[in-house]
């Protein structure tokens, strides 16, 4: 069963589990918004018993909008990505700014907290985010020491170590092989948590590239890998959250 509320003023879909609730996720869209595939995915995840809460972190911005489906085809088409991407640019400068970032931390802290207040007694809520998500669950774990794990999928983490010795719980990160930009920072970042002594595991997924997980978009999902990643979070949520 799925309903929308408001949490502050960020709208949020829910999905709830038919029976008794292990515990909370809080699932981040891409850069995309708040559109059906995540609310897909969260749903798959109430299925597996988890209260889930999926904010429209970027209800102000109306990208869903600006973005089209074509637009979004073109962005993961080899032959027309680097005409595509000066409008992309275009349409994500907003949130590039730091006051965007300061923001929408703040809103994800609040939704933190309902989605704790609404589990049961085992008081427990992990993060799971793709893309842009992924980006905000790294954030998440960092601002929110209530956290009890994150699973960010191919996100940006740069975050400074004694930032990241800020963080309390378990990150289980999945990453397509292809990814350029991500693969190039990942030894730096995994060198950056040990420092900091996160408990911090990156899975990398051989011939798949950014967004890999996203059965929507036929250029990018790969079916193994996203089986695969799925099963792992679900082994990795079973384990910290219940």
């Amino acid at each position: 069963m799925s309903t929308e509320i408001l949490v502050e003023n960020t709208p949020v879909y829910v999905g709830r589990p038919g029976l008794e609730s292990r515990g909370g996720i809080i699932v981040i869209h891409e850069v995309w918004g708040l559109v059906d595939h995540i609310k897909q995915v969260a749903d798959r995840f109430a299925k597996e018993g988890y209260l889930v809460y999926a904010p429209d972190l970027l209800k102000d911005m109306g990208i869903e909008k600006k973005v089209t489906p074509e637009l979004q085809k073109d962005l993961f088409d080899p032959e027309k990505r680097n005409a595509a991407q000066p409008k992309l640019r275009e349409l994500m400068a907003p949130i590039q700014s730091p006051e965007f970032g300061y923001k929408t931390t703040e809103s994800l802290k609040k939704v933190f907290s309902a989605l704790l207040n609404e589990t049961d007694s085992k008081g427990k809520v992990a993060v799971v985010g793709y893309c842009f998500g992924g980006t905000y669950s790294y954030n998440l774990a960092v601002d929110e020491p209530r956290l009890a794990a994150a699973v960010p999928y191919y996100g940006h983490c740069d975050h400074s170590v004694d930032e990241l010795r800020q963080i309390t719980c378990p990150i289980l990160a999945f990453y397509g092989e292809k990814d350029e930009t991500l693969m190039a920072s990942l030894p730096e970042l995994k060198n950056r948590m040990h420092e900091a002594e996160v408990d911090f595991t990156a899975e990398v997924y051989g011939g798949t590239g950014h967004a890999f997980f996203n059965d929507t978009n036929p250029f990018s999902y790969k079916r193994e890998a996203a089986a695969d990643s799925w099963e792992k979070t679900l082994a990795f949520l079973s384990q910290h959250v219940g």
